[in-house]
């Protein structure tokens, strides 16, 4: 399994984020992305919410920095790691202006960005941005689409789209809880990134799709892991979600600051290599 890192700081959702990184900022951020970097982990992530509604910030929070502003500066920042938006909204956005500003990213990166793309599930934000609410999944299908075949292309449509990704393939990772998103992911996309399910719930659903060769799980821990203080539940709660079929990790660990994290991050990827390889 790859491990990365669900980024703190740059998205604070209520029992995942420590207290100190409300007052965080670039600094710690590159400290931690930096740290990752050099671990070797595979990728670190960044959300794409404009606004949360205020009635459910307590539960979803209401710090999500902007992915392409956020992902561009941790680009500058680090060297290997790859750059995923988990997840981008499609419905918020037009595909060939995603192909553009995160082709310029792939570019500027050398090639670094994974799309972590969704349907979403706030329609107030949809309404804010003037978004169609109905249908988004069957539109969201269609904006794939037109984003897979202008990803990389200096021509689409009877446009020039310059400059444009190094490459005109891109990971995407299909974000989603249902049989619909994992069938979409295996359809349109390259992995699959469930949230809010149980490693038994996303093993039967994985059980009723052919899952095709190279294609990318995603899975994640939910609650912060402890590797240095409960190295034994942080172990459990990996083997599960690799049980249940992750190729990748994507987690989030307890820290006191931006140096615990960071001796956190070490402690975990010694823990991955040393027990789940």
């Amino acid at each position: 399994m790859r491990l990365g890192l669900s980024t703190p700081i740059v998205v604070q959702v209520p029992g995942i984020a420590s207290p100190w990184e409300a007052t965080a900022g670039p600094e710690e951020l590159t400290r931690i992305a930096r740290a990752t970097d050099e671990l070797g982990f595979d990728h670190l992530t960044c959300a794409d919410h404009v606004g949360v509604p205020a009635a459910a910030a307590t539960v979803r929070g209401a710090t999500y920095w902007d992915p392409l502003a956020t992902l561009s500066y941790l680009a500058a920042h680090t060297s290997r790691i790859r750059l995923a938006t988990s997840v981008l909204v499609l419905g918020y956005h037009h595909p060939l202006a995603l192909a553009k500003s995160y082709g310029t990213l792939d570019r500027l990166s050398n090639g670094r960005v994974v799309l972590g793309v969704g349907v979403g599930s706030l329609a107030e934000e949809f309404a804010l941005l003037g978004a169609a609410w109905e249908d988004r999944g069957t539109l969201a299908d269609a904006a794939l689409t037109r984003l897979r075949r202008a990803w990389g292309r200096r021509e689409v449509e009877d446009f020039v789209l310059e400059p444009h990704a190094v490459r005109t393939t891109v990971p995407i990772w299909v974000g989603g809880r249902t049989r619909r998103s994992l069938r979409r992911a295996v359809t349109l996309g390259t992995g699959w990134v469930p949230f809010g399910l149980e490693a038994e719930q996303i093993a039967e659903l994985l059980a009723t799709v052919t899952v095709p060769e190279g294609f990318d799980i995603v899975l994640s821990p939910g609650a912060p892991l402890d590797p240095q203080g409960d190295e034994a539940d942080s172990l459990r709660r990996l083997t599960a979600l690799r049980d249940a079929g992750a190729t990748h990790l994507t987690c989030t660990v307890r820290a006191n600051d931006a140096g615990h994290y960071c001796e956190q991050l070490a402690a975990l990827r010694e823990l991955v290599d040393r027990k789940l390889r």
